[in-house]
């Protein structure tokens, strides 16, 4: 059957394949061939490029198409934004009204948009041909096809974590296929695990660990890439979620067969950490490193500046492993993470004050242990934190150049005189990553008023709805309102996440033999956090240089967990994965999510807690439900838990 525009697609439904005919559409010629494409240089590479187009931006696909932070427990958004569409599955998800029939975005809508850009690449593998009269090489032909094979790996890992097991097509179904040939069943988790690990195995053995020319290739998969990949696929499949989770027992296809493993298998935490640690082999081989900024020109890492760069620095930054190429959405994340007065644009990308609570202390303790059923904080007494008063004079750290703190533009202050007590005296990441209120803006030269009524706050939905705004990855030197915004990194995997993916993983085998390769990573994190590093030197805990290491294995998993939840607060998908994988999402929300009392016009009543909501979050949410519509089309689908 000769290949045209239209192609008979997936599992009991007739899709338009739009991996390859949005592109197609793109051409003069509505009748354009498969054999026309590849044929043209040009039409060749854009048939690759239209596979590409479906990879996630983190400042917009996981922020607003997605919604990770906001369906975690770091961010919020009003309430009221759900009569938008592009936000309404959020706050669906939110307030418990999210079901299988949903209606979903294109954007949304993974489970069609994978399947569509894996036929595309699967076309793509069996049609590209070296074009030598115009360029395009065996050598180029090769590299082509291993991208394209990345792309089905990438695409399917990601359905594999939030759906768990689909039906695992491995090559390219013919267009005559019958609707019954379509109408497939979900494979087996570990059939799939097994799959993806030989595909990332081989494609970490033949793609380079450094392109010559990384700036044209800015986007494309590496070897570290893969490896880092691969060691993420077996982090979650050793997690609660996928390893005995007694929820999936009875997920099965028609035919009887189990969907998930039945029994816990130890033995998956060591092939984690043996994967995350094929990764680092080859980061200390100086391919990557963690991103620090140095203090005057010594050797004291400047922790202001390493941790704000590290989001904003592309051409020296080592701690880079995987990026999002395109450029479209980076004013609009400075417009929505900016002060609404500032930014010209809804300021509405909002912390929650749980996650405001969970940043150390300056002293690398934590200020709260927890909170009581009135919703009041349980303080940590040893941490000096107090949610009483306001400070009375600047407050200043040593070894940074930070000066954006102060109208002043002092290098190292960090909080001026009349903060909330509540946020001084806080780690330097704590800065970085959120606005408070009563906040210096240095482009505009004023604090920040969160406030009912004030030039940042509410009474519009157009606010940080909890009276903290989510400030990671903003870039000091963007003006959005001139649409002046520099270029920035769209981070989709760094290092530091696999120095704690590793220490987890290895705490998870035995923490008796591994607990100084654990610290070691733990503790590199928190060095260049600027926060004393784990130890359990009596002179240097006296000294305030470390703070008591973990002794036991649970003591060290609720250590390791705390620093995740710190070091990747609000960025891109890791927390909403990690509570989803520990399986403690309802315990999560059983907390509710507070804020500052932003219906208040007054300072006073501003610093009280209130309880914004209190989320409808059940066990069935650790997985996406796959659309019903796909299921009503093919009835050996069966639908996962709960849904």
């Amino acid at each position: 059957m000769k290949k045209v525009l239209f192609n008979i697609f997936l599992f009991g439904m007739i899709f338009l394949n739009s991996g390859c005919n949005r592109y197609l559409d793109m051409e003069p010629d509505d009748r354009l061939t498969q054999k026309m494409v590849f044929n043209d240089i040009k039409r060749t590479r854009g048939w690759l490029s239209a596979i590409y187009n479906y990879m996630p931006d983190p400042f917009l696909t996981y922020v607003r198409d997605w919604g990770f932070p906001f369906i975690s427990d770091d961010a919020q958004i009003a309430i009221a934004m759900g009569s938008f569409t592009n936000w309404a599955r959020i706050v669906a998800y939110n307030n418990g009204s999210m079901y299988a029939g949903y209606n979903l975005q294109s954007s949304s809508d993974l489970w069609l948009n994978t399947y569509q850009k894996v036929r595309s690449a699967y076309i793509f593998q069996n049609n590209v041909k070296a074009l030598p009269s115009q360029g395009l090489t065996e050598e180029d032909v090769a590299q082509m096809k291993s991208e394209a094979r990345f792309l089905i790996a990438y695409y399917y890992e990601r359905m594999l974590e939030l759906y768990g097991p689909f039906p695992l097509v491995t090559s390219e179904l013919p267009n005559d296929a019958s609707t019954e040939e379509l109408m497939l069943p979900r494979t087996p988790y570990e059939d799939i695990v097994t799959w993806l690990d030989n595909e990332f195995t081989e494609l970490a053995a033949s793609l380079p660990a450094e392109y010559t020319d990384a700036s044209t290739m800015t986007g494309r998969p590496t070897k570290g890439v893969c490896l880092a990949l691969k060691a993420r696929l077996w982090l979650f499949a050793a997690s609660p979620l996928f390893n005995g989770n007694s929820n999936f027992a009875n997920i099965k296809n028609p035919d009887g067969t189990a969907l998930f493993p039945a029994t816990y298998d130890a033995t998956k935490w060591q092939k984690a950490a043996s994967a995350t640690r094929e990764l680092l082999d080859l980061a200390e081989t100086g391919v990557y490193d963690l991103y620090k900024e140095y203090y005057n020109k010594t050797t004291t890492i400047d922790p202001f500046l390493s941790y704000q760069n590290l989001f904003i620095n592309y051409s020296t930054n080592k701690e880079l492993i995987f990026v999002y190429s395109g450029s479209a959405y980076t004013s609009w994340y400075n417009g929505i993470g900016n002060p609404r007065g500032f930014s010209g644009s809804g300021g509405y990308f909002g912390a929650t004050q749980n996650l405001c609570d969970c940043y150390f202390m300056k002293n690398g303790l934590s200020p709260i242990t927890g909170y009581n059923s009135d919703g009041s904080p349980i303080i940590n007494a040893s941490s000096a934190y107090t949610e009483t008063g306001f400070t009375s004079t600047t407050i200043s750290y040593p070894n940074t150049a930070y000066n954006l703190a102060s109208s002043s533009g002092t290098a190292g202050v960090v909080t001026e005189a009349g903060v909330y007590n509540m946020y001084a005296n806080r780690e330097p990441r704590f800065y970085i990553s959120l606005w408070y209120n009563n906040e210096y803006i240095p482009k505009v030269k004023r604090y920040t008023q969160y406030y009912n009524g004030g030039l940042d706050g509410g009474p519009t939905h157009d606010s940080p709805v909890c009276g903290i705004q989510v400030r990671k990855g903003i870039n000091p030197a963007a003006d959005v309102k001139n649409n002046s915004v520099p270029y920035q990194p769209k981070i989709l995997l760094r290092l530091g996440e696999f120095y704690l993916n590793y220490a987890e993983a290895l705490n998870e085998v035995s923490f008796n033999n591994n607990k100084t390769e654990i610290l070691k990573y733990v503790n590199l994190i928190r060095e260049r956090a600027g926060i004393p590093i784990y130890g359990s030197d009596a002179t240097k805990i006296a000294q305030g240089t470390q703070v008591q290491a973990p002794t036991n294995q649970d003591d060290m998993r609720i250590a390791i967990r705390k620093e995740r939840r710190v070091e990747f607060g609000a960025e891109g998908d890791v927390r909403y994965n990690d509570i989803r994988r520990w399986k403690i999402s309802t315990d999560v929300f059983n907390t509710p999510i507070y804020g500052m009392n932003t219906s208040s016009t007054t300072t006073s009543d501003f610093y009280k807690r209130v309880t914004y909501m209190t989320r409808k979050v059940e066990e069935k949410f650790n997985l996406w439900p796959i659309p019903q519509t796909y299921l009503d089309n093919n009835t050996n689908l069966v639908q996962n838990y709960g849904w």
